[in-house]
């Protein structure tokens, strides 16, 4: 095997080493594209998954990828939240107001839950 890391003459390792750390000390993000067409300049052919093996072993870690719909559910949710929490003593005044007008709290849920399926 060291045959054929002497027969090549680049360790490809640490190529990548050496770029990825001089990248992170100009303040950028080393990443596998780059680094990849960089060293195909330089006339070293390294594979994509290699570089992401030897960031990875560096400490570099990549970037969490999200899915579509995922984003949108949290905020959503933490919205809700933070509107039920917040509710001031003016917010409790007009339920009161609703609930006597709807004749009990039953009817005044049964409206509200009437309206949220018209709404969504």
């Amino acid at each position: 095997m060291a045959d054929k890391k002497e027969s090549k003459g680049v360790n490809k390792s640490a190529e990548i080493r050496t770029l990825a750390a001089a990248m992170k000390e100009r303040g950028e993000k080393p990443r596998p594209v780059t680094i990849v067409a960089t060293l195909k300049k330089q006339g070293v052919n390294v594979s994509s998954p290699q570089v992401s093996m030897v960031l990875k072993r560096m400490g570099f870690r990549p970037r969490k990828r999200r899915k579509a719909g995922e984003m949108a559910a949290p905020k959503a949710a933490k919205a809700k939240a933070t509107r039920s929490a917040s509710l001031s003593i003016d917010d409790l005044i007009a339920a009161k107001k609703l609930v006597s007008q709807f004749g009990g709290t039953d009817r005044a849920l049964a409206a509200i839950s009437a309206l949220k399926r018209f709404e969504g």
